[in-house]
């Protein structure tokens, strides 16, 4: 199984850091935030991956190289202008092979056992993805979770957490262009085409450099996830 990890945003909110640099090369405990989640994803398993780049993507190919000394293979998809999550992926499809792939966001911080997915199977055209308790930024939530069976917002409602596995077909016979993912998931879910499973431990999401700022300050087990 392959895994995509989307890197590709301008990171507006996070001036003045992304200035000069891009989001996902702004640091975490002394490393890019890039190099956890590719460090991550090899301890779990997965050895092929896709980054996707756009603002200041040159710093991003340069970072990457060929994924080699990390004991990796990247192949980083360049898009001229930022074509939002969807749009980013349909453009990487010919890099992610005809099987279910993993996409995590760049912009995160997670101890979620990524080897897990290894063995999920989303259902045709279908997508898993990864729900955590609502942050003081998403207090209403994304979607909902009954008998993990992704469902529309209710209460008690979840934030998605930026990870998930798709089938191939999530994706297919859609044109290249700038696309959200949200439309696409609301009509799965509308289908019951999307499971989920909810997740408590150690997660992040690093939209403002006051966010970036307190996980760094916060007491952690860097490695614990490998």
């Amino acid at each position: 199984m392959k895994a995509m990890i989307l890197a590709a945003g301008l990171g507006k909110r996070m001036l003045p850091l992304t200035q000069n640099t891009p989001k996902p090369l702004l640091k975490v405990a002394g490393r890019p935030l890039l190099e956890h989640h590719i460090l991550n994803l090899k301890a779990a398993g997965f050895t092929e991956l896709v980054v996707n780049a756009a603002y200041l993507a040159q710093q991003i190919v340069d970072f990457c190289g060929d994924g080699r000394r990390w004991g990796v293979k990247i192949h980083v998809s360049v898009e001229a202008q930022p074509l939002e999550t969807a749009g980013g992926i349909v453009k990487a499809m010919p890099f992610l092979g005809n099987k279910p792939f993993i996409v995590v966001n760049s912009d995160i911080y997670s101890h979620f056992p990524l080897k897990i997915l290894q063995k999920c199977s989303p259902s045709i055209g279908g997508a898993h993805l990864v729900l955590v308790p609502n942050p003081p930024h998403n207090t209403v939530g994304d979607f909902s979770l009954v008998e993990q069976q992704v469902q529309p917002l209710t209460q008690p409602s979840l934030t998605f957490s930026g990870i998930g596995a798709y089938h191939i077909d999530f994706f297919s016979g859609l044109a290249q262009g700038r696309r959200p993912l949200k439309p696409l998931l609301d009509a799965a879910i509308a289908n019951q085409s999307v499971t989920g499973e909810f997740y408590e431990g150690p997660w992040a999401d690093i939209g403002t450099p006051q966010r970036l700022q307190a996980l760094n300050e916060r007491p952690m087990n860097w490695e614990a996830v490998r």
